[in-house]
């Protein structure tokens, strides 16, 4: 793989972790392996960027759902039903 395109080999990764480590503090660098991709290395900075712009959903259960919340699921799920309800007469 070309060293100019940021992207190494598994073998390349043992033999110049040095320059590789190098170059990932610059910009991200993939790591191949049976040339396939399989790792990124990037800079901290960049990590925690990614991080703060995730995806911080979770999923929870009815259980877990706050009493509010589940106040108004339970009426759009009525409201719905008597829509539904009415539709079909």
């Amino acid at each position: 793989m070309s060293r100019s395109s940021g992207s190494y080999s598994t073998s390349d990764l043992s033999r110049k972790s040095g320059d590789i480590i190098a170059e990932a503090l610059r910009h991200p660098v993939t790591i191949t392996q049976r040339n396939k991709p399989r790792l990124v290395l990037l800079n901290i900075e960049d990590y925690q960027r990614l991080m703060k712009q995730s995806d911080r959903r979770s999923a929870g259960t009815i259980e877990t759902m706050p009493d509010e919340l589940f106040a108004e699921f339970e009426n759009a799920v009525e409201t719905y039903a008597g829509e539904d309800e009415a539709s079909r007469e």
